[in-house]
C-alpha cells in the first residue's frame, strides 16, 4: 500500500470514528418528575431510586396544585435549574403541567404516566366531562373552600389498588387538597405537538379510564407502553416507569 493509500485509509477511518462519536452522544441525564392531584412528590421515590442508580440527575417538583399557572411556574423553575437537556415526566394531572411547560427549549421529550395529555384549549375538566361508557367514577368529594379530595375509604380501590395496604392508607391520609382552579386550567400550546412523547398506559386504572389514556396517547403520536397497574403505577411499578423514562432519554 502506498503512502497515498495509507493516508486515504486513515482519513476514511477518522471520518468513521467521528461519525460514530456523533451517533453515540450521551443520553439525556436530567429527568424532572411532576406529580398529579391529591398527592405530592414523595410517591416518586421508587422511580427516583431506579433512575439515580443508573446515573440520572433527578429533580422532583413539589407542585402546590393550586392552579395550572402556579404549577407550570414551579415546573419551569425546575427546568431552568438544569445544566442540559431534560426529560419531563408527568403523572395524572401532572400530564397537563408538562404539556404546558414542556415547550421549553431544554425539554427533549415529555413522558405521560397514566396522565392527561390535553390538546390546545383543553383542561382536566373538559377531558373528564364525557367519560367512556362503563368507566369507573372517581370518589371525589364535593369541594370545600375551592379544593377537592378523594373519599379516604375509597382511595385505595380507586387510586392505588395494587399498592400495599399500609402505603395506600398513608396516601389516603396524606392527601394534598387539589384546587378546582387547577382542573379548569387550559393548555395553550401542548408540548406533545412539538416534542417526542411517550405514554405509559395503566390498564387497571380507575381514575383515568384506560380507553381515554389510549385515545390521548394516540392523538399525541406517543410511543406507547402498556402495563397492568392502578393509577398509582408510579408507586407500584417504579421499574416499569423508569424504563419508559430511559427510553425517552435515549431516543434519537
Amino acid at each position: 500500500m502506498t503512502k497515498t493509500q495509507i493516508s486515504a485509509a486513515a482519513l476514511a477511518l477518522s471520518a468513521v470514528v467521528a461519525g460514530t462519536t456523533v451517533q453515540a452522544a450521551p443520553a439525556v441525564k436530567n429527568v424532572i418528575l411532576v406529580h398529579g392531584g391529591f398527592v405530592d412528590g414523595s410517591g416518586w421515590q421508587g422511580v427516583y431510586n431506579q433512575l439515580k442508580t443508573k446515573g440520572y440527575n433527578v429533580t422532583i417538583v413539589q407542585n402546590p396544585t393550586t392552579s395550572l399557572t402556579d404549577d407550570v411556574a414551579f415546573t419551569k423553575r425546575a427546568i431552568a435549574q438544569q445544566d442540559g437537556p431534560v426529560v419531563l415526566v408527568g403523572h395524572s394531572y401532572g400530564g397537563v403541567v408538562v404539556s404546558e411547560a414542556g415547550t421549553d427549549e431544554k425539554v427533549k421529550a415529555v413522558v405521560y404516566i397514566a396522565a392527561f395529555a390535553p390538546d390546545k384549549g383543553e383542561s382536566v375538566s373538559s377531558l373528564i366531562a364525557n367519560p367512556p361508557p362503563g368507566a369507573s367514577v372517581p370518589p371525589i368529594l364535593p369541594p370545600v373552600d375551592g379544593f377537592l379530595a378523594l373519599d379516604k375509604a375509597k382511595f385505595a380501590a380507586a387510586f392505588a389498588a395494587d399498592v400495599d395496604a399500609r402505603t395506600a392508607a398513608f396516601m389516603a391520609d396524606s392527601q394534598v387538597p387539589w384546587a378546582v382552579a387547577a382542573l379548569t386550567g387550559a393548555v395553550t400550546n401542548p408540548a406533545w405537538k412539538v416534542k417526542p412523547s411517550f405514554y405509559l398506559v395503566a390498564t387497571d386504572d380507575h381514575m383515568i379510564p384506560p380507553p381515554a389514556q389510549r385515545q390521548m396517547a394516540k392523538r399525541a403520536g406517543a410511543t406507547v407502553v402498556e402495563t397492568k397497574g392502578s393509577h398509582a403505577v408510579y408507586v407500584s411499578k417504579p421499574g416499569v416507569v423508569a424504563e419508559i423514562i430511559e427510553k425517552a432519554a435515549n431516543a434519537k
